[in-house]
């Protein structure tokens, strides 16, 4: 499906990004562009790498003449860039609104403009009844997303909704490692919380399993096992 394509990864100098490059690379692709706001995380990614078939653009994707430069010639994108932390979305609602809605809206718009082929928003289990401004963004994310599909004759649009990685950049197990380093104990907010988790190498897989069956105004939900987060509280300080 991705031999000889080249494919957009917005935000792909995250942990997600890295992962589906990883994965992609293997699927002999002829290009894969990253495209996020991180200079460090991109030069330590192509470090990582070290592949001439990865291009790096470093961009916002609430600048709409950058985005769609950047999709020239695009047959695939996967939409990764988000501020995705609660209280930083609920601090600074505006900006959350200008990267979740308007950045989305801009992706769209170059996508349709550009030709792509498919549209992959990756959105988050906290857009269901979100009780947040992030999950909110992301709904609406959601919607957006949707809606161009039925106004596009070139290009098909496909949400993903996936829960919290595993080990992921900013993710609750570095942090309650990092606690239990530093001031030996682990702070929970609620102990009746509970969480849907995969691991990142599930995530891809499910993401591309995705993308091989949409036909274009889908969402797809993944099928992730639920902890409290006492108990995978619990099981690290064990470890």
């Amino acid at each position: 499906m991705f031999k000889n394509k080249t494919i957009l990864i917005t935000g792909g100098s995250g942990s997600w990004g890295n992962e589906l490059t990883s994965q992609l690379l293997e699927k002999n692709p002829k290009k894969i562009i990253i495209f996020s706001r991180g200079e460090l995380a991109q030069v330590n990614m192509e470090r990582k790498f070290k592949d001439d078939r990865i291009q790096f653009i470093i961009g916002d994707v609430r600048d709409y003449d950058v985005v769609n430069r950047a999709c020239k010639d695009v047959d695939y994108v996967f939409h990764l860039a988000a501020l995705k932390h609660v209280p930083v979305c609920e601090n600074q609602p505006q900006e959350a609104i200008k990267t979740n809605i308007n950045g989305t809206i801009n992706l769209i718009n170059a996508c349709i403009n550009n030709n792509v082929k498919k549209f992959i928003d990756v959105s988050t289990d906290k857009a269901v009844s979100p009780s947040n401004l992030y999950g909110m963004t992301k709904a609406v994310g959601e919607k957006l997303t949707i809606q161009a599909n039925n106004k596009s004759q070139n290009t098909d649009f496909v949400c993903i909704r996936g829960g919290n990685v595993l080990g992921s950049n900013g993710s609750v197990v570095p942090y309650f490692i990092n606690q239990i380093k530093t001031i030996n104990k682990v702070t929970i907010t609620d102990s009746t919380m509970t969480r849907f988790f995969l691991t990142l190498s599930e995530a891809i897989e499910l993401l591309f399993q995705a993308v091989e069956n949409s036909v274009g105004g889908e969402t797809y939900v993944m099928n992730m096992p639920s902890f409290y987060i006492k108990d995978l509280a619990e099981v690290i300080v064990e470890y």
